[in-house]
């Protein structure tokens, strides 16, 4: 008897955390999936030519001093992109994980 308790107790436990942890990753998913639209459109726009022509107008000073213009920086959307595919990655192998469990 006092082993089921004991089994049921950390089978229990863990299906807090699994459950907790699946209601945050849904809620983070649902928030990615909302932004993909915004991801393509800075993925299609970081090196390219239009890209370039605004970087060349900051550059020049042609652009407002106040203008926030970290898109036109060559390092942040370049790690930012970066990291976005090794997270995508990431998932896939966790899913990969997940569905060989469930």
């Amino acid at each position: 008897m006092e082993e089921n308790i004991e089994r049921i107790t950390i089978a229990e436990e863990a299906f807090d955390r699994v459950a907790a942890a699946h209601a945050q990753l849904a809620e983070a998913l649902d928030a990615f999936d909302d932004v993909l639209d915004d991801l393509t459109l800075v993925s299609d726009y970081y090196g390219s030519p239009e890209w370039f022509d605004d970087r060349e107008a900051d550059e020049k000073g042609e652009l407002p001093e106040g203008l926030k213009r970290g898109i036109l920086s060559e390092d942040t959307p370049y790690d930012a992109l970066i990291e976005m595919r090794s997270t995508a990655l990431r998932m896939l192998e966790i899913a990969t994980d997940t569905l060989y469990v469930v």
